[in-house]
């Protein structure tokens, strides 16, 4: 009987470390599957003319104005049109609420990460802008979805973004380097400031990898 019992318990213990093998190997993602979870928006400006929709732009710069220069006549006019637009039966205050409204859940969304794909061990491709470096090679990068992102074109949203660490460090070919990444991925939101020949610029990433290897995209 303890024979048996060994012979078992050894069988399980393969089996549960075959398992383990299997689960270990990194799961191969694009950049979709970094996205999270999204909520669809209504379009509360769907109703209105192209003559409401800049009357209804003008009021935004004109209690911009009376709001930051305490402008008095800039105030007068927001009001004017207001009744304007108001007659019209368009609902002037609950419009640019819900623009608010709308521009922070995008914003929120921009950044959320999928929860699905966190704490896994990924194989992610893009393209590798330098941010440290010891001497050829980068030791902290930012893998991007395109080329040109951050630099010659702002940057995509925070969740199509992912922070590398690589203590070994990778020699690229130039910036947006085409790579492979490998590690765990995790939710761990980083704010790196890049080098612009305009200056400075403060790029936000949601999720941060330490990577086990870096290879060139083939």
């Amino acid at each position: 009987m303890k024979l048996l019992f060994t012979a078992a318990a050894a069988a399980l213990i393969s089996a549960g470390l075959g398992t383990a093998s299997l689960a270990s190997e990194p799961r191969e993602l694009g950049w979709d599957d970094l996205v999270g979870p999204t909520t669809p928006i209504k379009n509360p400006f769907e109703t209105l003319t192209n003559e409401q929709m800049e009357n209804l732009a003008r009021v935004l710069r004109l209690d911009t104005i009376a709001e930051e220069d305490n402008d008095k006549d800039a105030a007068a006019d927001a009001k004017a049109l207001r009744g304007v637009l108001y007659d019209q039966g368009v609902k002037v205050d609950f419009l640019l609420s819900e623009r608010l409204r709308i521009m922070a859940q995008l914003e929120a969304e921009a950044s959320a990460p999928n929860d699905a794909v966190v704490g896994q061990s990924i194989r992610l491709p893009g393209y590798l802008l330098p941010l440290e470096m010891n001497g050829d090679k980068a030791t902290e990068f930012l893998l991007v979805p395109t080329v040109g992102a951050c630099i010659h074109v702002p940057p995509p949203p925070a969740n199509q973004i992912v922070h590398v660490s690589y203590p070994e460090g990778f020699e690229p070919e130039g910036l947006y380097t085409p790579v492979w990444i490998t590690g765990e991925l995790r939710n761990d939101p980083t704010i790196s400031s890049l080098f612009l020949v305009d200056g400075d610029s403060d790029v936000s990433a949601t999720y941060k990898l330490r990577a086990t290897s870096v290879e060139f995209y083939e």
